[in-house]
């Protein structure tokens, strides 16, 4: 009994791959005819995607290779949307099957149905379609021109609704398949999609893609932080974007570092774009501040932070006290010997002048942020002594040197 019941079975499942390789075979020819019109094809290719199969990977290759031959008989624009449905269907045939074979054909559909092509009206659904199935199916190769497309995209200013729409969809696709294929170097583009002239919406797809490309991307970060290939308000966006990210803090620290460097390493003439490094290197400071010095690197960049903004006669003096609050709360040797060097120096302008407003007010935050440091220098302590002594000094003054070492633990 059992025998003839695995016979049936099998009888059975033979005439059903008998029936579903006559209907492949015939709906192959019917899709294939030359005089058959591109409506025609199309309704052949809804056929297939209604009926289930699998296994078909071949024949959505070959219907895509055929649809490439007769797209430029294409010309009504009817006949044009029903060859771009059709080759929607056949990348997302091809990507559920993933036929790995198929890579070449489905870059030329980018190709074929590019919307920033000039006089192109294909509607961008068959390029996002394309640039997907090349992700499913693992195509790797073609990460670089991905990458290219969406580099271009991303600097193209686009005028128009509809043309917008259009590339739009594009984009999607773009960032879409850089997601799937989680390559470090698709990072960079889909930020600058996330921070580009797109819709909320592409911007937001943008955005949410970007950890699912590289769960930490602080070397990615950095290098775009470093590149002088970035103007100052890529690098002050990719720096906050970072921050926000659900990463370890030495990564913010690294990337905080970078972002300091290259506010100090970046030179222009351009007003705005001093502003904006300006703002690279509080924001970047105040990491460090939270987040630590990530290398020596830091401390040159603080001291600079200080030192040229305390020098020059329009001082930052947001950047100053920042500064200083970090060196506190960075609470290394490194800090603390830098901390005795500004008060040193302030000793110094107490005693010789000049003594103004700018002096009082870094001396009251700079013996605020020596107290709050918890240093145990004996340096630090000399200094702070002396001055809470010191006749040149207010009794305002001198209690602010006195509460910074009873703070200290003296």
């Amino acid at each position: 009994m059992k025998r003839y019941l695995l016979t049936l079975i099998l009888c059975f499942a033979g005439i059903t791959v008998f029936a579903q390789g006559s209907e492949m075979s015939f709906l192959t020819t019917e899709f294939m005819r030359s005089d058959a019109s591109f409506a025609d094809k199309l309704s052949v290719l809804e056929r297939v995607q209604t009926s289930g199969q699998t296994g078909i990977g071949e024949f959505y290759h070959e219907a895509l290779k055929y649809l490439h031959l007769r797209i430029t008989s294409a010309r009504a624009l009817q006949e044009r949307i029903a060859a771009e449905r059709s080759a929607i269907i056949l990348c997302q045939g091809l990507a559920a099957e993933k036929y790995t074979a198929a890579a070449p054909d489905l870059w030329q559909a980018v190709q074929v149905f590019d919307v920033s092509r000039s006089g192109s009206s294909y509607e961008g659904l068959a390029m996002q379609a394309a640039f997907i199935a090349l992700a499913q199916i693992d195509a790797r190769e073609y990460i670089p021109h991905i990458v290219l497309r969406l580099d271009s995209f991303n600097s193209r200013t686009i005028s128009g609704d509809d043309q917008r729409r259009r590339a739009q969809r594009a984009v999607i696709g773009c960032i879409n398949a850089l997601e799937i294929f989680k390559d470090p170097s698709g990072f960079r583009p889909v930020f600058l999609a996330s921070i580009g002239s797109y819709d909320p919406s592409i911007r937001e797809i943008a955005s949410n893609a970007l950890l699912n490309i590289i769960s930490d991307p602080a070397d990615v970060v950095a290098e775009i932080l470093l590149s002088p290939a970035n103007n100052p308000t890529i690098k002050l966006e990719v720096l906050r974007e970072m921050l926000q990210f659900d990463v370890p803090n030495a990564s913010k620290a690294k990337v905080a570092a970078a972002a300091l460097a290259t506010g100090w390493l970046t030179s222009t003439s351009s007003r705005p774009q001093q502003v904006t490094l300006g703002n690279l290197r509080k924001t970047a400071i105040d990491a460090i501040r939270h987040y630590g010095a990530a290398d020596d690197s830091v401390y040159l960049n603080l001291d600079r932070s200080y030192s040229r903004n305390f020098a020059t006669s329009s001082p930052d003096y947001d950047e100053i006290q920042l500064t200083l609050n970090a060196l506190a709360a960075l609470k290394t040797d490194e800090a603390a010997q830098l901390l005795h060097k500004y008060l040193q120096e302030l000793h110094l302008r107490r005693r010789s002048g000049p003594w103004g407003n700018k002096e009082r007010q870094v001396f009251e935050w700079l013996v605020y942020s020596i107290g709050a440091s918890g240093s145990r220098s004996t340096d630090i302590r000399f200094l702070l002594t002396t001055v809470s002594h010191a006749d040149h000094y207010t009794w305002i003054e001198r209690n602010m040197a006195s509460e910074a070492l009873r703070r200290l633990g003296y």
